[in-house]
């Protein structure tokens, strides 16, 4: 390229604007450094000022494509002296390393049940610098970053089972959960409480939420509080979603779920959504009615009938909650979700009455609903939920003194 009649900082000015949609970019590295070299030394960019800098610097940026960061390094580079390609060096050349390097890799991990990759490496130094055993010299030097690389290769072979491998458990589908938009589809999840556990479940689009409470995760505690918890709704179960966890994922649980027909699914990895509905009551609801202290395992019998008699009719027929009756996008490119407040029985109707359907299961009317939604106001069972709340916590807090 010749620009050698642009001799002033007025013509680059005047080339800058008349080519505001010219793409002109040198191809190889050598040509954009000659032309960076011989600008600076035309224009004597050295003793410019701080505006006149800013013009040349537009113009290198247009000619030869570099950004400005690239640009700047080169200018103080072509400024202190002749600028030209530097040839790299590797200052830590990779090391090949044979099948007898990675066999020494392969026992010692076997010996010493594949510790971390750091460990490894100083086990490795040692063998050699220390005791002195030369077969180890070529290995010994390998970073610790490398050394996962090596016991990924295929000459990394070992007659041991290296660490831990994931398999999938034949129990439940993986997948997110689905309601068809229909009750019925709840979401679980446990809550410990030191020596008592309580199983939180919440379905998907009433929201209606029942929570049961056991001693210990086992089979002997487990089943008749899920029966418990299933027969508490109004309407009919049709899916059942947990996480992965082994207090849901178990052959029990399986089979309940199977002989009452309802489909057992259970969370995706690094999909946190799946079981978030349920996840954010146990925070608003658990929580913040039973706290975190301590609770004697004798004590769950007389927490399940709190819950049973007072805390589940409190949240589905006098605790509102928040349902999305919009969605949109916002200027910035984000969901804006419109929410409105209204308690999981109300919900339960409209849905009832919107699709034109009943859910409820046989004997269960929402006459008979009514009489319990309606006979008490919201404050007024409110009320009533906190005596009952006081006098749960003094028997927690007698135990806990006779403890």
């Amino acid at each position: 390229m010749d620009d050698s009649r642009l001799t002033n900082l007025n013509q680059i000015k005047s080339f800058l604007q008349g080519s505001l949609k010219l793409v002109l970019v040198l191809e190889s590295i050598e040509d954009r450094y000659q032309f960076i070299q011989s600008t600076l030394k035309r224009f004597k960019y050295r003793r410019l000022k701080k505006r006149d800098k800013r013009l040349v610097v537009a113009y290198l940026k247009k000619i030869t494509g570099y950004k400005k960061a690239q640009l700047f390094r080169l200018i103080k580079r072509g400024v202190k002296g002749k600028l030209h390609r530097r040839k790299y060096i590797r200052t830590n050349p990779n090391i090949i390393y044979r099948g007898a390097d990675i066999k020494l890799l392969e026992k010692t991990d076997e010996f010493h049940l594949r510790l971390s990759s750091l460990a490894t490496k100083e086990i490795l130094r040692r063998e050699f610098e220390i005791f002195g055993k030369e077969e180890y010299q070529t290995i010994s030097e390998i970073s610790s970053s490398h050394i996962n690389n090596l016991r990924k290769s295929n000459a990394y072979k070992s007659s041991w089972i290296n660490g831990t491998k994931a398999r999938e458990v034949a129990i439940g589908q993986t997948k997110p959960p689905e309601n068809n938009n229909y009750p019925g589809s709840i979401r679980v999840d446990t809550v410990h409480q030191r020596d008592v556990y309580h199983i939180n479940s919440v379905d998907e689009i009433s929201q209606w939420e029942i929570a049961v409470c056991v001693p210990q995760i086992s089979e002997l505690y487990l089943e008749p509080a899920l029966i418990q918890m299933l027969d508490q709704y109004p309407f009919i179960i049709f899916n059942f979603h947990s996480d992965k966890g082994s207090e849901f994922i178990n052959r029990i649980v399986a089979d309940l779920l199977n002989k009452l027909l309802i489909n057992q699914t259970k969370s995706r990895s690094r999909h946190c959504n799946d079981n978030a509905l349920v996840e954010t009551k146990n925070g608003s609801i658990i929580r913040k009615n039973m706290g975190y202290s301590h609770v004697n395992q004798n004590l769950s019998d007389e927490i399940n009938n709190y819950f049973k008699d007072f805390l589940n009719p409190y949240l589905n027929f006098h605790r509102p909650s928040l349902y999305v009756t919009e969605m949109f996008k916002r200027e910035n490119g984000r969901d804006r979700e419109v929410y409105e407040a209204k308690i999981p029985y109300e919900k339960l109707k409209e849905v009832s009455k919107d699709l034109k359907r009943n859910f409820l299961k046989p004997g269960i009317t929402f006459r008979k609903l009514d009489e319990i939604a309606y006979k008490y106001s919201d404050n007024e069972f409110a009320k009533i939920l906190r005596e009952e709340e006081k006098k749960l916590y003094s028997l927690i807090y007698k135990k806990k003194q006779k403890a």
